[in-house]
This record gives structure tokens, C-alpha cells and sequence, in this order.
């Protein structure tokens, strides 16, 4: 069949997807934003955004209406895929901003799916969770009139799916019957664990190995809402009870979830300043954003994994350093308690509280083997729950017939399922 995918940082959610659909022997078009894709079997369509908000616009409104300038810019892409002959069987793109808003004004007739990631709430989301971050007193009726572009396209969209239970209950009750949850998996058979000694990795010039004591923690962007804060203010009690440990701190030094601090300051910078030198940073690497290959090596000699977040999407690092069997300290929020039990396939702390991280990441560190069995179990329960190959994509096939009827049949004809 003819698929439509629809993602402005290719390749987004559809990052093993899109590939798969190939290898079945479906014929995939992407259409993306991103203009330094490499091709990976199917033919990538490149959209410019028709109109962006201006840094003076209403804060109110400037982010529909650059979902609206998105969504013009990707309609006209697809009108231009239409006068070249091509017709999807389905569409499935990310909703978020706006980019599948006016497919149907090509191709009335085609169902499109719509990933619904985030919808904003005031209360028990990203925002203003952390007292310390606060987004001032009108927060409330912003995000309610951010949410225009995510409410359009629950009523334009056939159907839609977010990646958790968590994601789908911040819905509207109304919708949420339209929203099914299929997560996009990750490849466990690749994901192996290893914890022999003996394996070692370069970093900052340095070879390291689980020997070292190595903590990692793992962030697209060092931010509060990913729990930097909180991960650096342990560390002066952690460097005390494990004089050896060595944590490496993987992101890179931006904003995505939040406010920038004044002065183009990183919250890395401020918080290196305010601790100085109560933390000993020459046991401390910052090695910013690294290759997919090279995170993974670095998880497999980890001996604990730092995952803190406020209430948000969950990560793929977090499910990544499950399925490697990692001993895994975490948030005790919503989102993080649907894939981990405290005790059972990790061990959960506030999130506000720095000392009972150091005290739990101690606790790891001093006893690997005693609590190896949680990252054994964690495994399991990525393998049974959240594999690519034998739950997640069965599962958005399935999703994509029951859409597209007869999705899975045109399949079974070529021997594909």
C-alpha cells in the first residue's frame, strides 16, 4: 500500500517504522521539514512552513499560528505529490504542529492517523510542576489556547495514538475513545546486556569501565525538565558515600521543554556555579550529545542509570537502559510508574528531593550484584511489553487496519504477516 508519513524532524516516532514498512513491501513517501535526511529506502519530500509567528506575536495565539503557516506549507506539498500521480492508501503523521491539518483537502477520501504526543495541561504535566520554574500567573489560559491546534486536528484526524496510557489520559475525556496506545517499541534483540568488567569505552581521553563506578544519566538537553537540576545537586552527597564514582552526563546544553535562562546561560553553567566546589567535577563528564552506538556502549557499562523527569513523555533511553538490564534510579512520577515498579524492575525517588538520589544511586553502586535482579526483570518487561518486532509494530498494524480495512490482508497476500 501507499503510505504518507508526515514528521518535521524526520524521522520522529516512525524512526524504525518507516524502514519496516519497506522491508514489507510497502511503498512509504516521508514527508519532512528536514533537509539532511539520508535516504533510507524510501524517497523523502522536503516542505518549507508557509508562514512562522514573529517574535512579537500574541503570545496567545503564535503558536496556532505557526501551526497554521506549517500546515499550509505541507498542504501544498502534497498537492504537488497529487499532480505527480501519487495517492496514499493512508496518512500518518505527528499532529503537533499541524503539519496533517489540511491533508484532507488533497485526498478527501484517505483515512489519516494522527499521533497525538502531548496535550497541555495546567496542573500534573511539564509545566509549572517544579515550584522552582514557575511560568507566571496566566500559564493556565495560554496552554488552554495552545491546545487550538491539537483540538482541530482530534476532529480532522480518522483516528489517533499516543505512546502511553499516561499521554492519552491528559486528553479531553471526549476524545479520548479516538486515541488508542501503541508505543514505538524499541529493538531489543540488539539491545544485549553485558556485564562482564572487562569491557571499556573511551571518554574525555579517559578509558572507563563498570569498574569505575560509572553513573550515567541521559538528556536531550540539560534542563529541570529533565531533572538536571536535581541530578547535580545530588552529587555532593554521592561523591561522600562513593568517593570512586564517576558520573557521566550525557546531553547537549539547550532548551527544548522550557524557558531559557537570561543571558543565553545554560542551566549547566548556573548550576556548576551555584554547587562550585562542593562537587569534585573532575569525576564529573559532561560529553554533550552522543551516537546512538556510543550511548549504548556507555549504558552497558554503567552500573546505575540516573532516568529523572518531571510528568512527561517518557524517553526511549529510559526503555534502552531497561532492556540492557540496568539498575535504574527514577522519578516516582506518572509517566515513569506505567514502565517501572519501585522494587521490582527499579527504584523510584522524588523528584524534588537531590539527597535520596545520592542515597539511592549509593545504594546501587555499593551492591551491584545484590540488585541485579531488578535490571533482570526490567529487561523482561521491556522484552514481553515494548519490543519493535514482536508487539509494537504488530500493534500499529493492526491500528493501521483497523483505519485502513484491509491493511493487514493486502499483508497476508504477500506473505508478510
Amino acid at each position: 500500500m501507499n503510505i504518507l508519513l508526515v514528521h518535521q524532524n524526520h524521522p520522529g516516532q516512525y524512526r524504525e517504522i518507516a524502514p519496516r514498512l519497506v522491508a514489507d513491501g510497502h511503498r512509504v513517501v516521508f514527508l519532512t521539514q528536514r533537509r539532511d535526511v539520508v535516504a533510507q529506502g524510501y524517497p523523502i519530500v522536503v516542505y518549507e512552513p508557509d508562514h512562522k509567528a514573529k517574535d512579537d506575536a500574541y503570545s496567545y495565539t503564535a503558536i496556532y499560528e505557526s501551526a497554521v503557516g506549517t500546515a499550509v506549507g505541507a498542504l501544498r506539498a502534497c498537492r504537488a505529490l497529487a499532480n505527480k500521480g501519487f495517492k496514499p492508501d493512508i496518512v500518518v503523521g505527528h499532529a503537533g504542529w499541524g503539519e496533517i491539518l489540511f491533508v484532507k483537502e488533497v485526498w478527501p477520501d484517505v483515512p489519516v492517523l494522527g499521533y497525538f504526543e502531548y496535550f497541555f495541561i495546567p496542573k500534573g504535566g511539564l509545566v509549572d510542576y517544579d515550584p522552582e520554574f514557575q511560568s507566571g500567573p496566566e500559564i493556565s489560559a495560554k496552554l488552554t489556547a495552545r491546545n487550538a491546534n491539537n483540538l482541530l486536528n482530534l476532529v480532522q484526524c480518522d483516528y489517533g495514538y499516543t505512546a502511553t496510557e499516561w499521554q492519552r489520559d491528559i486528553h479531553p475525556l471526549m476524545f479520548r475513545p479516538k486515541i488508542d496506545v501503541v508505543h514505538e517499541g524499541v529493538r531489543t534483540e540488539r539491545l544485549l546486556p553485558d556485564h562482564s568488567d572487562g569491557q571499556a569505552i573511551t571518554i574525555g581521553g579517559k578509558a572507563v569501565r563498570r569498574s569505575d563506578e560509572i553513573v550515567t544519566y541521559i538528556a536531550r538537553s540539560l534542563e529541570p525538565s529533565r531533572g538536571v537540576h536535581v541530578v547535580l545537586r545530588a552529587l555532593p552527597r554521592l561523591q561522600k558515600l562513593r568517593p570512586n564514582a564517576r558520573v557521566i552526563v550525557i546531553g547537549g546544553d539547550g532548551v527544548s521543554y522550557g524557558a531559557r535562562l537570561p543571558g543565553n546561560q545554560t542551566f549547566r553553567q548556573l548550576l556548576m556555579e551555584q554547587l562550585g566546589a562542593t562537587v569534585d567535577w573532575t569525576r564529573v563528564d559532561f560529553v554533550g550529545q552522543v551516537p546512538y552506538g556510543d550511548l549504548v556502549r556507555l549504558l552497558r557499562i554503567a552500573r546505575c542509570h540516573i532516568y529523572m523527569t518531571a510528568p512527561f513523555v517518557i524517553s526511549w533511553s529510559l526503555l534502552e537502559a531497561m532492556a540492557l538490564e540496568k539498575t535504574i534510579v527514577a522519578s516516582d512520577v506518572a509517566p515513569v510508574r506505567q514502565f517501572m515498579t519501585h522494587g521490582r524492575t527499579g527504584l523510584l525517588v522524588d523528584f524534588f528531593n537531590p539527597l535520596a538520589l545520592a542515597d539511592r544511586v549509593a545504594e546501587v553502586l555499593a551492591d551491584p550484584d545484590h540488585l541485579r535482579a531488578m535490571g533482570q526483570a526490567a529487561r523482561r518487561h521491556i522484552v514481553q511489553n515494548f519490543d519493535f518486532e514482536t508487539v509494537c509494530y504488530p500493534q500499529f498494524l493492526a491500528l493501521l487496519d483497523r483505519i485502513r480495512p484491509g491493511f493487514l490482508a493486502a499483508d497476508k497476500a504477500r506473505g508478510v504477516a
